[in-house]
């Protein structure tokens, strides 16, 4: 039966199977559940950027989910903003849950879009992600280390930020 399965031979496999066959190669079964019928499921995502983008400076130009620009590379910004002559990618998360493979993510988009000139991490303003930067946030802050107060306070007088931070909004 498992080997009908690896080749989608399998005309239906339970959750528990499933489950039980990822656990044999080391992996855990998640899933996610969404309302029926057509919602947007970014809404809380882009209601995210919008936040920001409500605090920045009008004269900010801003594009949203920017490809990296590498030959068959999905990854994307969630937003970039053009102030001065500086590139300043956004990652929005509105419930981060692992924050290794966060940063790996960012580095790796740091180090393959060159013509970036700072990075945001934009995290909702929730109990969660509170919890979430008194615990990890020293580690975040390693790569992110300008603060987001001042990061806020350039980019709403339309200047370049001048560093990479966290910004919780």
């Amino acid at each position: 039966f498992r080997s009908r399965i690896e080749r989608a031979d399998a005309p239906r496999v339970s959750v528990g199977e499933l489950a039980r066959l990822l656990a044999v190669v080391g992996l855990e079964l998640s899933a996610r559940a969404y309302p029926a019928g057509p919602p947007i499921r970014d809404a809380a995502h882009r209601a995210l950027l919008d936040r920001l983008r409500e605090r920045v400076a009008p004269a900010v130009a801003w594009r949203f989910e920017v490809p990296l620009g590498l030959l068959g590379d999905q990854r994307a910004w969630d937003a970039v903003m053009v102030v001065e002559a500086a590139r300043v990618a956004v990652e929005a998360e509105t419930r981060p849950r692992d924050v290794q493979a966060l940063q790996r993510r960012l580095a790796a988009k740091r180090r393959d879009d060159p013509g970036v000139s700072s990075v945001i991490l934009l995290l909702a303003d929730t109990r969660h992600n509170r919890l979430l930067m008194r615990e990890h946030g020293e580690a975040l802050r390693a790569d992110l280390p300008e603060p987001g107060a001042e990061l806020l306070r350039a980019l709403a007088d339309g200047m370049s930020p001048g560093g990479s931070g966290i910004v919780m909004v």
